[in-house]
């Protein structure tokens, strides 16, 4: 029969061996392509890569590619269902969880964010990060005594940990307890000089303490080290406004409005603010002290 079909031009179909060995073939040529487009910051490509490899063959290495491409779109609950196929097939996989919290704080879900930092402390609880991410979660869902506490055991288990005191100093202040929050300030300010939110912090709490000069004289460090800083111009507003200095709060009023972006025609900031950058903010807000 293979005879006939050669003598009359007839295809031979190709074995399931061979077959398998094709889609083995495209599928690393799509995983390779799609790892390419990831480095280049081509994330659509990517994407579509990842997804047509996935259809070709299951793989949590490129499920994992894939969820980190479609959270730089800003496709979270896609992302998300990426990390749980991961997290079903890794159940003591803790970094997993960790992923998924992260998602679901972007997402501002913060009951999910809670459950995914739970699922990860019962399989390592010496993490600090889990808890300054279970202490992001409680403060979403307005539990300030929580925060604190989570906060509190992440800097126990790493004393050096800066983003963890900021947020406690934070949190502390906004519940009125200025002494311990000062305190946390301070320890910033000794380990993470020069930092733009840990002044804020400082000012703030003076401001909390009815010290608006010494508050003043904060806020013009930060307008020194970042000129664009619309809070501090917008607080300093507020504090010259109170002390009687209506000339250099109203200067302070129309530096906001310069700086601050206009609205789109459809809500949005300048018409549409660009997703990456929506994504590299939710990740500042988690880090605020990463260089």
């Amino acid at each position: 029969m293979n005879f006939f079909k050669r003598l009359f031009g007839g295809k031979e179909e190709p074995t399931e061996q061979e077959k398998q060995e094709a889609a083995a073939r495209d599928f690393d040529i799509l995983k390779y392509d799609g790892v390419k487009a990831m480095k280049m910051g081509q994330w659509g490509h990517a994407i579509r890569c990842f997804r047509h490899a996935l259809e070709l063959s299951e793989d949590l290495e490129v499920r994992d590619y894939l969820s980190q491409s479609l959270i730089r779109t800003g496709e979270l609950l896609a992302a998300n269902d990426e990390l749980q196929v991961i997290a079903e097939a890794q159940p003591d996989n803790q970094s997993v969880f960790v992923r998924i919290a992260q998602v679901a704080y972007m997402m501002e879900n913060y009951q999910a964010m809670g459950d995914a930092c739970e699922r990860a402390m019962l399989i390592d609880d010496s993490q600090a990060v889990v808890y300054l991410l279970y202490a992001q979660a409680s403060q979403g869902q307005g539990d300030d005594a929580n925060t604190v506490a989570m906060l509190t055991r992440a800097i126990a288990l790493q004393p050096d940990y800066a983003e963890a005191y900021l947020l406690r100093g934070q949190t502390l202040l906004a519940t009125g307890q200025l002494d311990e929050a000062q305190a946390d300030a301070e320890w910033l300010a000794d380990h993470v000089p020069e930092n733009e939110d840990v002044m804020l912090l400082k000012a703030r709490i003076m401001v909390a303490r009815g010290s608006r000069q010494q508050a003043v004289d904060i806020y013009n460090k930060v307008i020194e080290l970042n000129p664009f800083s619309i809070d501090a111009y917008r607080e300093r507003a507020e504090q010259h406004e109170a002390l009687g200095n209506e000339a250099e709060a109203q200067a302070d009023r129309d530096k906001v409005s310069e700086l601050q972006p206009a609205e789109g025609t459809d809500g949005s900031q300048d018409g549409g603010e660009d997703i990456e950058q929506k994504v590299r903010q939710a990740y500042r807000d988690g880090n605020p002290l990463a260089v």
